[in-house]
């Protein structure tokens, strides 16, 4: 069947503005990470672009190395962008990002011009497109000179392969580097990707109160905390759960009795507020306008859906704040 997008999509999402930029943001995003490369069925990625459009998700975030293998997600979503949603291509924000390793040898890795360029070459090649709407750096590079790193990303977008570029991953002090030679370079950083959750405050300590002074806008990643801010982990680690599955990225000596109580604690908070836990972290991470947009993964369209579904409770009071506030610094 070919698709038509809900017509009331708008109606059904936030949008917030960039920084100090002209661009808006749903302030819920799909990450394409994990559920999107070659292990994943082509029409359970379908489903779940068409449910996150349908429901006014119009930013879809990738990189050169999502899939899994490096390459897939982005070859899938090309092939889903071409058949689904082609005539509306100028309402999507589709990002990408370059700078883990993506080829064998010292030029398909971290930041160079050459490894930058060529990447998204091949990612726009992936995607069967002409430009990508962000650009991101998507990590430090700690050998490459900054300013190498930064005019290759003024580069791009004067090749008209980028509308605008970010950084993913920069501590603060050499993101506000970064900025500065993107503005003297005449091409404005437009966004940060930081991984933020109520279990990693790291960007409070300073790093939100750059991009703020700078007019740059930010998108949370991970708000979840690779799942275990979610209902999966109240009763321990499930067998079938990401934490029993040996993935690098969460693994059961984080979910420690003591971790695990903070999050009963928490989901006990949210069932007062009438929200899952789940919907309750994404609220919470967007509590400061500082925030643009939180970033999240699904596997299933009902997790699409709850994720938009916390816009109809995200706002906190000051007595909720600091209840959570308590729960996140309890000793564990």
């Amino acid at each position: 069947m070919v698709y038509q997008a809900d017509p009331e999509r708008y109606k059904k999402m936030e949008f917030r503005r960039c920084g100090e930029s002209g661009l808006k943001l749903p302030a819920v995003s799909l990450g394409l990470w994990h559920n999107f490369g070659d292990a994943t069925l082509v029409e359970t990625s379908r489903q779940l672009l068409r449910r996150a459009f349908d429901l006014g998700i119009t930013h879809f975030d990738l990189a050169n190395n999502y899939g899994p293998p490096p390459g897939s997600a982005e070859r899938h979503f090309g092939r889903i962008l071409q058949e689904d949603f082609s005539p509306w291509r100028d309402e999507l924000i589709i990002s990408t990002k370059a700078g883990y390793t993506m080829w064998e040898g010292p030029y398909g890795d971290w930041g160079s011009r050459k490894y930058l360029i060529a990447s998204l070459d091949q990612s726009l090649k992936r995607m069967g497109l002409e430009y990508v709407d962000i650009f991101y750096h998507h990590r430090p590079d700690p050998e490459t000179p900054l300013k190498e790193t930064m005019r290759a990303l003024d580069h791009i977008v004067r090749q008209g392969k980028a509308l605008y570029v970010g950084l993913s991953n920069y501590p603060a002090d050499m993101a506000r580097q970064a900025i500065d030679i993107l503005n003297d370079l005449g091409t404005p950083c437009l966004i940060h990707q930081p991984k933020y959750s109520m279990f990693e405050r790291w960007v409070e300590d300073e790093l939100l109160d750059v991009l703020a002074e700078k007019g740059v806008g930010s998108i949370a990643f991970s708000p979840l905390a690779g799942g275990q801010l979610t209902d999966r982990y109240l009763q321990g680690i499930p067998a079938d759960s990401r934490a029993a599955s040996g993935s690098r990225f969460l693994n059961p000596d984080q979910l420690t009795e003591e971790k695990l109580h903070k999050v009963r604690q928490l989901n006990d908070l949210a069932q007062q507020r009438g929200q899952k836990l789940s919907q309750m972290a994404l609220a919470w991470v967007l509590r400061d306008d500082k925030v643009t947009s939180v970033l999240i993964g699904a596997s299933k369209v009902a997790q699409i859906d709850d994720a938009v579904g916390m816009l109809a409770n995200r706002h906190f009071s000051a007595d909720e704040c600091t209840a959570i506030d308590q729960i996140l610094n309890s000793p564990e």
